[in-house]
């Protein structure tokens, strides 16, 4: 496999080492290439860690082009996302709101649990990251939070403020921004005398490439359509 990797931040950077000779080139400005369009190099897949600001150039290269791309840039409207949906008719796309393996197993123990304790148990998510993080909540809490919804219907609530008792049917969503917080994402399910616990704390970025890198290779020989790391882990 060899990989173009769209941004040059700290994740582009940090993937790129681990990639090594799987690296096929950069797209940034920072880089040579500024644009896929610039590339010279041969690749096989393309891996988006930059920032939304870069959907409409990916969505028409590869629309042109029918590369594989993994999509590991958080921030994206809904519209956005609605275009990454339709690349996904030209060709083969997968998109995750977190690429740590944690992270996904994480979000899957969430689907199972969720609907065994919904109607004796309050549910809560709270995330955390770093004091540059802009968006909020995380992409990764809106992953757990869209489980516990699916699951139960409850209508989320972001974060809490004035002098009302919390609903029964509602779960509480909170984002906390401080110094160099990796990421930390819990579920919490809250009974009488009793509290569940479902948490994972990212020590390092480093998690987020492999997972990443992990993706394209199982990507980069797929049919055209929509990919997530649950097809990836589980099938």
């Amino acid at each position: 496999m060899k990989a173009c990797v769209v941004g040059y931040g700290a994740m582009g950077k940090i993937i790129s080492e681990m990639l090594g000779a799987e690296l096929a080139c950069n797209v940034a400005l920072e880089c040579e290439y500024k644009s896929l369009f610039d590339v010279k190099d041969s690749f096989d897949v393309i891996i988006d860690f930059s920032n939304p600001a870069n959907l409409d150039m990916i969505y028409d290269y590869c629309k042109i082009n029918k590369k594989p791309v993994v999509f590991a840039t958080t921030g994206y409207t809904n519209e956005q996302l609605a275009k990454i949906k339709d690349l996904s008719n030209y060709c083969p796309v997968l998109r995750s709101a977190n690429f740590s393996l944690g992270v996904i197993l994480m979000n899957r123990l969430v689907k199972e649990i969720t609907p065994i304790l919904k109607d004796s148990f309050d549910i809560e998510i709270t995330e955390a990251h770093h004091h540059h993080k802009v968006d909020a909540p995380s992409g990764t809490a809106k992953m757990l939070l869209k489980s516990v919804v699916d699951a139960t219907g409850f209508e989320p609530v972001y974060g809490r403020d004035g002098y009302s008792p919390r609903k029964p049917n509602e779960v509480g969503v909170h984002a906390i921004r401080g110094g160099s917080i990796v990421g930390e994402h819990e579920v919490m399910y809250c009974g009488e005398d009793e509290i569940i616990s479902v948490r994972h704390l990212a020590q390092s970025k480093k998690i987020f490439a492999v997972g990443a890198i992990k993706a394209a290779k199982w990507l980069v020989d797929k049919s055209i359509g929509y990919y997530d790391m649950e097809n990836v882990l589980f099938g």
